[in-house]
């Protein structure tokens, strides 16, 4: 169960050459030695892992000329959730009346803040706060 482990670290894959967040790689949260794994690809597909991938190994973009490693602390509302226990995890399903909808993300829920992990058109977005009220939350027991 993650529900009331800490997390204890946050892994983001960052693009040396453009020195931001390569947001169509995986976001890795690790939860007392419990890691998680988020990806969302195109604009209907997520895929969620657990404990298969070494942030220790270097990363390989298909051969594609990126120079990507992993970074933690960034974005500082994500490191500052570091330290805190999991309260819950959601499985968020947008219900607005656009072509997102049927989409799902994962939410994650801190006694400080929330993130969620969603797809922004064929790439991670991550949001934190209040989840917007079009989303239809089932919670799940992880």
């Amino acid at each position: 169960m993650l529900e009331g482990r800490r997390l204890t670290r946050a892994l983001l894959v960052w693009d040396l050459d453009e020195d931001a967040w390569f947001s169509d790689g995986l976001v890795l949260l690790d939860f007392e030695g419990e890691q998680v794994e988020i990806v969302h690809h195109r604009f209907d597909e997520i895929s969620i892992t657990w404990n298969t991938v070494d942030p220790a190994q270097p990363l390989d973009w298909a051969g594609e000329g990126f120079r990507l490693v992993w970074r933690e602390g960034v974005p500082g509302e994500l490191a500052a959730l570091e330290g805190q226990r999991l309260q819950a995890v959601e499985l968020l399903e947008w219900a607005g009346e656009d072509m997102a909808q049927g989409m799902v993300a994962v939410g994650f829920v801190f006694p400080e803040d929330r993130v969620a992990i969603y797809n922004a058109l064929d790439e991670n977005g991550m949001e934190f706060g209040p989840s917007d009220r079009r989303y239809v939350r089932h919670k799940l027991g992880v």
